[in-house]
């Protein structure tokens, strides 16, 4: 602990003014009072410390509207297809602007300019390519795959950082936009556009929350609502002398042809990472700006009357319920007003206003209108995972919610129903990189997913059928449905011969035959082990909670298979002190 609460205070120290609130530690007790899912075993004491955190789907679309704002000429879904390149005065060949394709209509156009910057992330190297064919890669892409829990898991404002994990690596868990975000890996991976996490990488991460928890909370596959993998462009100097070591922070290259390339870095240097290459774009393209950078003054479309007490008054003025209001105004700031106008007020009537796009969550209706009217959207997978973060806290409820928001841009984009369609299915495919399985997609064309998550899926043949093989339920693989719950008790019950809530061993097989529970490859043995089942007593007692935890686990395992991933993980392919420990 002392190597840590000096740690914590040269934070404090680093911050400054701009600290939130200092750290400070806090005794056993008092750390299983705050945090009572802690596992109590060996616990010392914890030290608490502060920091931010964001929406970064709301935030980057703030960025470019304001950016629209002041001037910029903001399109979405445009692709580079090459540079174009001339001579200069000197006979030089240069970088003065690029061939762009449309990737919605197919329409390609040449945009041509004083410099290029190239800021592609993971995909920087695909656009110095272009410039210079041979250049070698700059980018260390580096998968960190993300899960999201139940809130129930975490206290609500306060998560946990583990430095002692087993191979080295940060993991933290952490209570983000309602829900529970656990995390993270740093494994070499290949530059796609929507990575997709492995199950090695979402059971190593279980695995390591599990070392940390109380044994009492049960943490399982199926309690992740969303399992998704972004790639951290870490990047190498390609004018360093050791072109392998990776650069800590940010980069800036320029290549003879005068394309700038910004790689590396993160989200709480971006404004210094802007000016940065604006001023080397100002000096090498010997441009003439009017004043001094401005970043400093420049506030973000949304902040300017914005205040902590501003979701009263949308609840005062629009009707809606709080949450939605608590919800806008934090996402929106003051543009929760303009949002809060494109709410549909034709089913009003006694109800809120605003209709949600799932009901377990606040996302509503107008902000669909508000995506596509002000944020460029122009796809299902953009409002679902790019303006609101339906998909990345709750995969199958964006999956449920993918008819609502496709009829609505339907009507904003006057889409036919070949093109509804269309998006349905880029949407599923999209949902199968967030952790739903690849089975949503067999046999299931886009009508009768839209009818399906309409109408729910229960799929029960009989009250004493369990629901193990649906794979719209595969999200709640450890979590049974009502119909499904009734049926096991009422099988439980009837084995419950003293009526105490215990059966024994050897009425357990007998019960799940009676509920038609298929059994796994090498039977059910070692999920008994797992609950705790005695075996070696055919008497010994079993509660109904262990009959639950066999067959959460059996399901989990009925709904997985197939899906087992190739190969091993290596976990630690990239130096932790060069990841940033995976924060």
């Amino acid at each position: 602990l002392p190597y840590f609460w000096i740690g914590c205070k040269m934070y404090d120290l680093l911050a400054g003014k701009q600290g939130i609130t200092g750290s400070y530690a806090l005794g056993r007790s008092k750390t299983l009072e705050n945090f009572p899912m802690l596992r109590a075993d060996g616990l010392v004491g914890s030290l608490v410390y502060f920091d931010g955190q964001h929406n970064d789907a709301r935030m980057n679309a703030a960025l470019a509207v304001t950016a629209a704002a002041h001037g910029a000429v903001v399109a979405n879904h445009v692709e580079v297809t090459s540079l174009i390149k001339e001579r200069d005065d000197d006979g030089r060949e240069r970088v003065r602007g690029a061939m762009v394709r449309d990737n919605e209509t197919g329409a390609e156009w040449a945009v041509r300019a004083r410099g290029v910057i190239n800021a592609t992330g993971p995909f920087s190297d695909a656009i110095l390519k272009m410039d210079e064919p041979q250049m070698a890669d700059i980018v260390a892409p580096s998968s960190g795959v993300h899960l999201v829990l139940p809130s129930y898991f975490s206290p609500k404002n306060m998560g946990m950082l583990d430095p002692a994990t087993t191979d080295g690596r940060v993991v933290f868990f952490l209570p983000w936009e309602g829900g529970v975000v656990a995390g993270t890996t740093d494994t070499r991976c290949d530059v796609t556009a929507d990575p997709k996490p492995s199950e090695k990488e979402i059971e190593w991460i279980l695995a390591e929350i599990r070392r940390f928890l109380s044994p009492e909370v049960k943490i399982r596959r199926g309690d992740v609502l969303s399992a998704w993998s972004g790639i951290r462009p870490l990047v190498r100097d390609p004018k360093a002398q050791n072109t392998k070591d990776l650069v800590r922070n940010h980069m800036i290259h320029e290549s003879d042809s005068g394309l700038i390339t910004i790689a590396g870095g993160k989200w709480t240097t971006y404004r210094e990472m802007a000016k940065e290459t604006v001023d080397r774009a100002v000096e090498s393209f010997k441009l003439r700006p009017l004043r001094e950078c401005q970043t400093e003054h420049v506030r973000l479309i949304g902040s300017h009357a914005w205040s902590d007490t501003m979701f009263i008054k949308l609840v005062q003025s629009f009707g809606v319920d709080l949450d939605v209001a608590q919800h806008l105004a934090h996402n929106y700031g003051d543009r929760a007003w303009a949002v809060c106008a494109l709410a549909d007020r034709s089913t009003q009537q006694q109800q809120a206003l605003g209709e949600r796009i799932h009901p377990r969550y606040p996302f509503v209706d107008a902000e669909v209108r508000y995506a596509v009217q002000y944020e460029y959207a122009l796809s299902a997978v953009d409002v679902i995972a790019r303006r609101t973060r339906l998909a990345f806290l709750d995969a199958q409820a964006a999956r449920d919610a993918l008819p609502k928001v496709i009829d609505i841009m339907a009507a904003e984009l006057h889409w036919d129903q070949a093109r509804k369609q269309k998006e349905m299915r880029k949407a599923l495919e999209y949902l199968t990189t967030m952790g739903l399985p690849d089975s949503i997609l067999q046999s299931e064309d886009s009508s009768s997913a839209a009818d399906r998550a309409r109408s729910g899926v229960t799929n029960v043949h009989t009250t004493r059928t369990l629901n193990l093989v649906d794979p719209a339920s595969y999200y709640r693989r450890g979590v049974f449905s009502a119909e499904e719950i009734g049926a096991i008790l009422a099988a439980f019950s009837e084995f419950d011969r003293q009526g105490d809530g215990h059966i024994v061993v050897a009425d357990v097989l007998p019960l799940f035959e009676r509920i038609n529970v298929p059994v796994p490859e090498g039977g059910v043995e070692r999920y008994l082990q797992k609950a705790g089942v005695d075996q070696a007593d055919m008497r010994a007692s079993v509660e109904v909670e262990q009959v639950f935890d066999v067959l959460g686990e059996i399901k989990e395992a009925v709904n997985a298979k197939g899906r087992a991933p190739r190969g091993e993980l290596n976990l630690n392919q990239i130096p932790t002190h060069r990841s940033g420990g995976g924060v």
